[in-house]
């Protein structure tokens, strides 16, 4: 029988559900976004490992244009003088069709709204008042228009509103001490990294990540710093504390920036309505340390569709709640465990970490482990 879907946020997770309702069943969406426009900021980077761009191949991704993507092979860990202590093998991950990949989180966005901008989304529409009339959910927005649907799908991001309409318990995510500050290089400038491959760069109270996004060498690159609060007139200082370690990082991040602080949830709550599901950073906001938060958001929301699509009479709610709280507690352990070994500020620390790098990186059976469950084909 044919469902009204309200999809609400206009993310990764809401566009991956609403082509994935559009291309392979007959059900109705409407996806709601409550900015006027969609965010294609060209300097936030993410990564997708092959469990997420599986899930997009089937909406055609392996057609967009080789040029502005990247298929890193590798991550090189170095410490904060840019001495290497170990690689990991991606490529061990991949298959033919469906590899690691890197790309500018607005190449992601376009190509997934290509299908569904004209028909299917409107901007501006922030829910005031939910209601249910005969086994619907009626949906007012600010703007006083409505709509009446069978299922409420939650997609807004890790302070979700539609989580303050449906539910009691609050889901309140975390700040956890840290900020993340971004930037794009046009090339590697002073560093001594392979600029073809996923750099880590490890130093006391702080961690780098640069990797391509796309074939014109331009890379991403994000500072993790630890610090107490987040006080975007303290900024400097935090980069001066990556200069005095590392001057060419020091260089490197002193204009052109943006940063953020970094939150994640630290409590998962299923839903208190039969009616209505959360996916991607709704469900659960990761730390970036394992480069799974745009491929947690696809994840979600194929599992999610791969139970609407049966149409079947089962507990729908629970079976997906279960499902989706296993994977992200896996991915939600490893982050936590990434976080904390990245920043270690004593030296000792630093070098009993490296020499277990060494070690546990050459062990197939630890990253099979370790990743291979996470990196799923």
């Amino acid at each position: 029988m044919k469902k009204k879907f309200a999809i609400i946020g206009a993310g990764i997770a809401g566009l991956t559900l609403a082509n994935l309702i559009k291309k392979k069943t007959e059900h109705k969406f409407m996806l709601y976004e409550r900015q006027e426009s969609l965010s294609l900021d060209q300097g936030y980077g993410i990564q997708l490992s092959t469990n997420s761009t599986k899930i997009l191949n089937i909406l055609g991704f392996s057609k967009l244009n080789s040029e502005k993507i990247f298929h890193p092979k590798s991550v090189d860990f170095y410490d904060i003088q840019n001495k290497k202590i170990c690689e990991l093998d991606l490529s061990r991950f991949n298959t033919k069709e469906n590899k690691y990949t890197t790309l500018q989180r607005s190449t992601l966005i376009e190509f997934l709204k290509d299908d569904i901008y004209t028909e299917h989304l409107r901007f501006g529409k922030s829910i005031k008042e939910v209601s249910e009339i005969k086994g619907k959910i009626l949906l007012k927005f600010d703007d006083n228009t409505n709509d009446l649907v069978d299922i409420v799908v939650g997609a807004d991001g890790i302070f979700s509103n539609t989580r303050s309409f449906f539910e009691k318990k609050k889901n309140e995510p975390k700040f956890q001490k840290a900020i993340a500050i971004r930037k794009i290089l046009t090339s590697k400038s002073e560093l001594k990294i392979d600029e073809e491959k996923i750099s880590i760069i490890m130093g006391k109270n702080c961690h780098l990540v640069v990797y391509p996004i796309n074939k014109k060498k331009e890379l991403n690159l994000v500072c993790i710093i630890r610090d107490k609060k987040y006080d975007p007139n303290n900024i400097k200082y935090l980069i001066d504390q990556v200069g005095k370690q590392n001057s060419i990082f020091g260089k490197i991040l002193n204009q052109d920036l943006k940063s953020w602080p970094l939150y994640s949830t630290s409590k998962i709550y299923p839903s208190t309505n039969n009616k209505v599901f959360y996916i991607g950073d709704a469900f659960n906001g990761f730390l970036p340390t394992l480069a799974q938060g745009a491929g947690q958001s696809i994840e979600s929301a194929y599992e999610l569709f791969n139970l609407i699509k049966k149409d079947s009479q089962a507990d729908i709610q629970n079976i997906y709640f279960k499902t989706r709280l296993k994977r992200a507690e896996i991915v939600k352990r490893r982050s936590k465990i990434n976080f904390f070994i990245f920043h270690f500020s004593s030296s000792i620390m630093q070098l009993i970490r490296n020499f277990f790098m060494k070690f546990l990186i050459k062990r197939k059976s630890f990253i099979k482990s370790y990743l291979g469950t996470v990196y799923k084909n």
